[in-house]
């Protein structure tokens, strides 16, 4: 049996433990995470194989990217 995925992971900026869900809307190819402590939110694109955790992780190589967690200077 595979090991199950993560869907509750820790914020990038407040450093909020498990408070990061994920939402994905197949119907519209849309996904979305979302900190329920700071309200902080990412919107990307997903199809039939996106899973939690690959918004978040394309959550974390955006805030890479833009040198936006937490730390990064925002």
């Amino acid at each position: 049996m595979a090991p199950k995925l993560d869907t509750a992971f820790n914020c990038p900026f407040c450093n909020g433990a498990r408070t990061v869900t994920c939402a994905i809307d197949l119907e519209h190819g849309t996904a979305s995470a979302r900190c329920g402590a700071c309200g902080e939110k990412f919107d990307t694109a997903a199809d039939h194989l996106t899973e939690p955790v690959d918004v978040f992780s394309d959550w974390l190589d955006a805030c890479e990217a833009d040198g936006a967690a937490a730390g990064g200077g925002r």
